[in-house]
């Protein structure tokens, strides 16, 4: 229990500055790029004065560091700002006098609304890259250098060397618009979301299964196999009950390390590629759009969740292992 409660402490107050140094950079970067988005709220016919009175509205024209703490105060009150785009209603609000009073939506709720639809594609497309994976890593580490080792890595090679927006096409033309077997553009049910988490599945499992079959491999040559089968166990024995249990360490590092980062990357191309209504489409748009709020939050955001993953990580790990509490 004191491991555990100085583990947390440690690691949530260095994940804390990771969010603050992650959100200043953020923050710092949107304001010197090229382009104004004040002009994208107002409109193209907007005079100088009119520009200039949303900037002041906005806090736009205060000093970077008077901006950054202002957003942050909001930050802890909850209060993540307002898109400067997007209406409550989910429509476009941008443009001119037309939409001067219209409320804008918040930022929280556009990410609110965007989470359980990118949660369903990523768990969709980690389940279908374990399924694959677990079975051929296993059984590819197991006997390093028979045949399945080798098709295994073979097929891992393809799978890692698809680009996913070449695989994501190929999929919409093929399984989508040819065959008509499953939706490919948006989301109104679940089959909305095979396809596109098809696509994640292949990038995943490809490095998945490499560090599956490379940890097995490692772990059965380890001394405490060896000795279980001396003692009478049988290898089937070993292999389910620890061969698999501590094999299953560096996966979860490699998750929490890479794997996160990689999912969360890929999900914003795949879901701007099948418009799927996501955190990244929302993410991706927002890019475009030069809504800066809403990049600031996902952001913002994104960075605590893979910091919270890391840190869940290493609490499984060192229950498995409890060698790596010391």
């Amino acid at each position: 229990m004191t491991f555990v409660l100085s583990f947390l402490l440690r690691r949530l107050s260095q994940g804390l500055v990771i969010v603050l140094l992650v959100g200043f950079v953020i923050f710092s970067l949107l304001r010197i790029v090229p382009g104004d988005p004040v002009r994208i709220i107002v409109g193209p016919m907007a005079t100088e004065k009119q520009v200039e009175e949303i900037a002041n509205e906005l806090g736009l024209n205060d000093p970077l560091p008077i901006q950054f703490g202002r957003y942050l105060s909001e930050i802890t009150e909850g209060d993540f700002g307002n898109s400067f785009i997007k209406a409550k209603g989910g429509n476009a609000a941008s443009g001119g006098k037309e939409n001067a009073g219209v409320e804008r939506a918040a930022v929280l709720d556009l990410i609110k609304n965007a989470i359980p639809l990118s949660a369903i594609l990523a768990g969709l497309g980690t389940a279908f890259a374990l399924m694959f994976s677990i079975p051929l890593g296993i059984a590819a580490g197991l006997r390093p250098n028979g045949l399945i080792s080798k098709l295994t890595f073979a097929l891992s090679s393809i799978f890692v060397s698809l680009p996913n927006i070449w695989l994501a096409i190929l999929l919409i033309l093929i399984v989508s618009t040819q065959l008509g077997w499953l939706p490919a553009i948006g989301y109104k049910g679940l089959s909305y979301a095979i396809l596109p988490a098809i696509v994640l599945a292949v990038e995943l499992s490809a490095v998945i299964v490499r560090a599956l079959a490379s940890s097995v491999t490692t772990t059965m040559q380890e001394n405490f196999v060896q000795a279980g089968v001396v003692r009478g166990l049988t290898l089937q024995h070993m292999i389910s009950r620890h061969v698999i249990r501590n094999a299953s360490i560096p996966i979860l590092n490699l998750f929490g390390a890479q794997l996160g980062g990689l999912l969360l990357g890929s999900l914003f191309i795949v879901e701007y590629i099948f418009n799927y209504p996501g955190l990244g489409l929302l993410t991706v748009n927002a890019v475009f759009q030069r809504d800066f709020p809403v990049i600031q939050g996902v952001a913002i955001l994104t960075t605590a969740a893979l910091v919270i993953i890391n840190i869940m990580v290493d609490l499984i790990s060192a229950g498995i292992d409890r060698r790596l509490q010391y």
